[in-house]
């Protein structure tokens, strides 16, 4: 079973993953495979994508909390930020879904591949054959290409943190900060760390934050006002400069010259 294609089958519904099971199983000859495990949502789905590092995953569309899209633009952002010194092996993902064959065919002009429910095993066969002719370039690609096709974007960030998956609705960040390696991503209630590109997070959530320096986006309605900061000190480290008031936390965040002009209106 060394050349066997690892698949994760990610669905939120136990008949429906069985259902998957059985289909695999007669598949077996034709596409040598092992089921590395089942998820029934999107944290479980990450937790395992994270330790068993699935070739494929077969996920469902429509599932509680997250949907399969959703799901899989945290699977695409974290491949498009991986290390090059410590790649994090991404699957390819093939969508399950109950949607009517007009809403499939539209689907299909996308580089994925979509199933519809019940599932045929030749139908499987073919997705399961066409995901390995993808390259990881074209598959992030259509992901993304999928995603606003459909008005998908992410509600959540998806934070590792001690072998668990924690997702951070969006509407409760207040400001995101690069630091090292790491995006620091505030609450109301803490900070969690998470590894994506300021740069990224800015161009997808641009309605949603704003940038106020080099290595900082807060959220347009988290700002509660600004101050005007003059430090003690001399030369360029005393100079006079604006600071963002937050609501519900004490952090002031400093605000460059050249982002001035742009953020200080956000103050309602």
């Amino acid at each position: 079973m060394s050349d066997a294609t690892s698949i994760l089958i990610v669905d939120d519904e136990a008949p429906a993953r069985s259902r998957l099971r059985e289909v695999l199983a007669d598949l077996a000859t034709e596409f040598p495979h092992r089921i590395v495990g089942e998820a029934a949502n999107a944290p479980e789905a990450l937790a395992q994508i994270d330790t068993q590092h699935p070739q494929i995953v077969l996920m469902d569309v429509q599932m509680p909390g997250m949907t399969g899209i959703e799901l899989a633009r945290h699977v695409s952002a974290r491949a498009a930020e991986a290390d090059h010194d410590d790649p994090k092996p991404m699957p390819l993902v093939i969508f399950v879904t109950a949607f009517d064959e007009f809403a499939v065919e539209a689907f299909e002009v996308n580089a994925l591949d979509y199933l519809l429910k019940p599932v045929r095993a030749q139908r499987l066969l073919g997705a399961l054959k066409r995901a390995h002719t993808l390259l990881p370039a074209e598959h992030l690609d259509a992901i993304d290409q999928l995603a606003k096709a459909t008005n998908t974007r992410r509600r959540h960030l998806s934070v590792h943190e001690r072998g668990r998956v924690i997702l951070v609705p969006l509407e409760t960040v207040l400001y995101l900060k690069a630091e090292l390696k790491y995006i620091t991503v505030r609450t109301r209630e803490r900070e969690y760390l998470i590894e994506e590109s300021l740069t990224s997070l800015e161009e997808e959530f641009s309605d949603r934050f704003v940038r106020i320096h080099r290595n900082a986006l807060v959220a347009r309605n988290g700002v509660a006002g600004f101050e005007r900061v003059t430090p003690d000190g001399e030369a360029e480290a005393g100079d006079p400069y604006w600071q963002v008031v937050l609501r519900d936390v004490t952090e002031r965040l400093p605000v460059s010259r050249r982002q001035w002009s742009i953020v200080k209106g956000l103050a309602g």
